[in-house]
């Protein structure tokens, strides 16, 4: 089921990745310890403005900065809103 969303001007819609929740050597870390991920999928992606064309696409693994964008919840999931801009590379 698509999400019923659509970003304007710049804006871009990232689902995060899920943190993780063990350590490469096995150790569990608690929900209080887990680092914010900094990497995620578009999902949705505004028509630009007439000064800068969207260079994103929906399904592109994305990596942006730690505190960037506002976080939303659509359909009991966690996403993302910010601005092309705030987003750091494709990977």
């Amino acid at each position: 089921m698509a999400l019923q969303i659509q970003p304007l001007a710049d804006r871009v819609l990232i689902e995060p990745v899920a943190a993780e929740t063990q350590t490469a050597s096995g150790i569990f870390i608690p929900d209080t310890a887990k680092e914010k991920p900094q990497k995620g999928t578009v999902v949705a992606v505004g028509k630009g403005t007439k000064d800068h064309a969207m260079t994103v696409k929906i399904g592109d693994t994305v990596l942006y900065g730690k505190y960037a964008g506002t976080e939303l919840k659509l359909e009991g999931k966690d996403y993302l809103m910010m601005r092309e801009d705030d987003i750091l590379a494709i990977v």
